[in-house]
């Protein structure tokens, strides 16, 4: 056979690939093509980047592509301490979403055209934010108008960027998930990869204006914030956890009396929330914060299983609770039973 007879009859053969083989090789040629990874930066000014928004940092660097970060701005200029952050974490090029109305907290309708113009222009193949509310309003809202799927939560990511792992059933199972869209768009479970860190040897961002057209249906009015001096919940190393066993709010200062001794931060149960013990910014849990923190300490917590999912990543649990067959202490590292009434206030004696 000649090697023209040969080339004639590949591409005859060619002509006959089943579609799944037709559709993971033009996949294939996406990603060779498309080498390019977004990020989608979430800060709050002058206190810098989110702690979420650095671990999707980390999940994207597993490409090993060229970065580029989305920034909301109210202005041309990024704050310098956001600048100096951004310089330090990664060779990356920085795009600037402009708008008036981001001097406060950006509103998903308003930014989500700005990150559709962004993953355009720089013919991104994927696209990570951090798992959390701001994360969760957006991405789902591009990747409806992109007619792709967004893939949520994820723990890990393979360095091909084709295949995911992911919690469902409240963390009882992991679930592996490949996704052919030639735009995907992530949000990261933020206890799941570690906080990029800034270095001095990063060089110089060049930073770049997005031009985006949003509709402005919708306005931010205003947000109340519980203000505390303990550590925030989502990043703190120490995090103690009141369920509906305390009875009451009165209760909950015993909680933050233990709290302040050991530089914690204080969290609920969903039954503490729903009982009206503590604000909802404190729950912890399947519908509330995903915590890891180096120690958790659950006081009259039962352990249903949706708290379990928000804090079973902890380096240390430690367990208080009057009922020696409550199901938290099946993934408790230590356990006290006993009235927490009398035990708290001993230990807090006792620290």
């Amino acid at each position: 056979m000649t090697d023209l007879e040969k080339r004639k009859s590949k591409e005859f053969m060619t002509m006959f690939l089943p579609r799944a083989t037709i559709a993971r090789r033009l996949a294939a040629f996406q990603s060779r093509r498309q080498a390019s990874t977004v990020v989608l930066i979430e800060h709050r000014g002058d206190s810098g980047i989110n702690q979420g928004s650095l671990a999707a940092i980390t999940a994207a660097r597993t490409l090993n592509q060229d970065l580029h970060f989305v920034v909301p701005s109210a202005s041309k200029e990024l704050p310098s301490n956001i600048a100096k952050q951004i310089t330090g974490l990664a060779p990356a090029a920085v795009h600037l979403a402009v708008h008036s109305s981001f001097a406060r907290p950006p509103v998903p309708e308003t930014l989500a055209p700005f990150l559709q113009d962004a993953i355009k222009a720089t013919d991104a193949s994927h696209v990570f934010a951090a798992h959390s509310a701001f994360g969760k309003s957006v991405m789902p809202r591009v990747a409806a108008a992109l007619d792709v799927a967004p893939i949520s939560d994820i723990l890990s990511i393979t360095p091909d960027g084709q295949t995911f792992e992911r919690a469902i059933y409240a963390g009882n199972a992991i679930c592996t998930v490949k996704s052919n869209d030639s735009v995907k768009l992530i949000t990261v479970r933020t206890t799941a990869f570690d906080k990029a860190s800034s270095t001095d040897g990063a060089s110089d961002s060049k930073v770049s204006v997005i031009d985006g057209s949003p509709d402005e249906i919708t306005t931010f009015e205003k947000e109340e914030l519980q203000k505390s001096d303990r550590p925030d919940l989502a990043t703190a190393k120490v995090v103690i956890g009141g369920g509906r066993a305390l009875k009451s709010s009165e209760n909950f200062e015993m909680l933050n009396t233990l709290a302040g001794k050991l530089n914690a931060a204080v969290g609920a149960s969903r039954a503490a929330v729903d009982a009206g013990y503590v604000d909802n910014s404190l729950q912890i849990g399947q519908t509330g914060k995903i915590i890891a923190p180096e120690l958790y300490i659950a006081i009259g917590i039962s352990g249903a299983i949706q708290h379990l999912a928000g804090m079973k990543d902890s380096k240390v649990i430690v367990a208080i609770n009057k009922d020696a067959d409550a199901p938290i202490f099946q993934i408790a590292d230590y356990g006290l039973v006993g009235d927490l009434f009398k035990l708290i206030p001993e230990l807090t004696e006792k620290v």
